[in-house]
């Protein structure tokens, strides 16, 4: 499904007839495994009783702070940004919160997909489920509800400098709880007046900090660089996959990922993918056959070292993403304990901004060296035909979808000039170092949905490549990818319009399963 700016925009009305899988809101630390049920499972999600509470004592001391002091406190009695030197009267506090976040609601470009909505509402929950924002419980359970509900605020994926919070993506979001702002649900786009009508629901009426504990945080950041994540992790699995059944139909060598090889230069990722790749290639036919040639180019012979340094980033990547969402990204933050109501700068997004453009960089590696491989296996070479059919010349067989991954990987290279090197000062110079973080996710998503499409250029290229190799056959594992791929795109006996084959070749490495 994409929406109007061809994005991809998966739908989760799906999940209304599935059976619903309950996760409490608590202080555990989430782990991928959570993320990856949040991300693609029915999930409903319950606040904890312990969350409860830690939410209404933050709020109950801050209450009583506000009676009970007339020092300035940023945010709270105080104007915004550089307006911190404002003044705000005690009865314009709560008038000042439903101000700002309609100011703030400046998003520009394409909508977020629903996917990432989805996971913003989650992380959004969480973070303020630790009770060190000052929220009502009545706010976060609203939060809980549209997730529940699969109400998803319409966001923009332009607007945020990652740095004083994801401030307008999370203004978006915040706008409908009071009744302005749209909302999509089951694809139907509704007013925040209408949604509240149609579910019987008032308006959230914020208390003093409320709407600044909804717009500083890095949840936009972070929902696109979980969704990155699990994608990439994804993504190493079919390259490994795809590459392996490549190797067989480039009639190419084993030697390069053996053990002996790797043991003496220890990356760890590079030795995780020989030994994968090894053993996916251990019963072929094709790759125990006598070879004429005494090496193969780098785009196979050196898999085990690109893909295991992208693995070795993710790896990396996924520790900074595990930590941000196991956070409270929020200013200032009140720690009831202390008695302390400290303005900081945990909102600031340079983990993340530094790790998802190495993120958008280690992915986009693995569609370079796939577009390399593609291509080797169109040239003619090792007795294959050119361009992979019978009559060459009538037919143009697998020239251009080979054009088409070369356009999205240089698009790719492109896209990864990092985002997190650049800086524009706003708000009068008080926000005077910013870390570009939600351009780097922005950019990261695309990349990714960039290398599945030519990862699955790869896999039609090698699937067509290894008809010409029979009766040979590859190992048991990739010979049932074949088997199960063919069954979606059959065999370019002659020319025919390939974008739809590569269309539905892309949707089944995006749902085959993995082991």
């Amino acid at each position: 499904m994409s929406n109007k700016n061809n994005q991809p925009n998966k739908s989760y009305t799906i999940f209304r007839n599935r059976v619903k899988i309950k996760h409490t809101i608590t202080s555990d630390k989430l782990t991928l495994t959570d993320l990856e049920k949040i991300a693609h499972e029915p999930v409903t999600l319950e606040l904890s009783d312990d969350a409860r509470k830690k939410i209404t004592r933050c709020r109950e001391y801050l209450d009583n702070k506000i009676k009970n002091t007339s020092q300035p406190v940023y945010g709270i009695n105080t104007g915004f940004g550089s307006l911190y030197n404002t003044h705000i009267a005690p009865d314009q506090l709560e008038k000042l919160q439903e101000n700002l976040v309609k100011s703030h609601a400046c998003g520009a470009g394409p909508e977020v997909p629903e996917e990432i909505v989805r996971l913003m509402l989650f992380l959004k929950v969480q973070s303020l489920s630790y009770g060190y924002s000052g929220v009502q419980v009545e706010t976060v359970q609203r939060l809980t509800d549209y997730f529940n509900l699969n109400i998803y605020p319409v966001i923009y994926q332009m607007g945020s400098l990652g740095a004083s919070g994801d401030l307008a993506p999370l203004a978006h979001l915040a706008l409908t709880l009071i009744g302005d702002g749209e909302v999509s649900v089951n694809g139907e786009r509704k007013s925040g007046k209408q949604i509240n009508s149609q579910m019987n629901w008032e308006p959230v009426h914020f208390k003093a900090k409320e709407g600044l504990a909804l717009l500083n945080g890095t949840q936009f950041m972070s929902a696109y660089g979980v969704w990155c994540l699990l994608h990439a992790k994804r993504l190493l699995k079919l390259s490994n996959l795809i590459a392996a059944l490549s190797l067989d139909a480039f009639d190419g060598r084993i030697e390069p990922f053996l053990s002996q090889v790797h043991a003496i230069r220890p990356q760890h990722g590079q030795g995780k993918v020989a030994q994968e790749i090894a053993e996916l290639l251990q019963d072929s036919e094709l790759i125990r056959q006598p070879k004429k040639h005494v090496q193969d180019p780098y785009s196979f012979r050196c898999i085990p070292q690109v893909h295991g340094a992208s693995w070795d980033a993710a790896e990396h990547v996924g520790h900074i993403i595990l930590t941000e969402v196991n956070s409270v990204t929020d200013n200032p933050l009140i720690f009831p304990d202390d008695d302390l109501i400290i303005s900081g700068g945990n909102f600031h997004g340079q983990p993340l901004a530094l790790s998802l453009d190495y993120l958008a960089i280690a992915v986009a590696e693995l569609g370079n060296i796939s577009e390399r491989r593609t291509y080797q296996l169109i040239s003619g070479s090792r007795n294959l035909p050119n361009y992979l059919v019978a009559n060459p010349g009538i037919n143009s067989g697998m020239m251009i979808p080979q054009y088409t991954a070369a356009s999205l990987v240089s698009q790719n290279k492109q896209l990864c000039t990092p985002a997190s090197v650049d800086s524009i000062v706003s708000s009068n110079g008080q926000e005077d170092h910013v870390s570009m973080g939600a351009n780097a996710a922005t950019k990261a998503y695309r990349v990714v949905n960039n290398a599945y499409t030519i990862l699955a250029i790869e896999l039609i290229t090698a699937a067509q490549a290894i008809h010409f190799r029979r009766p040979l056959k590859s190992s048991a594992v990739l010979e049932s990818l074949l088997h199960t791929f063919r069954e979606h795109v059959p065999f370019v006996e002659e020319d025919r319009v390939l974008h739809q084959d590569i269309v539905k070749a892309e949707e089944f490495i995006r749902e085959y399963a993995l082991v």
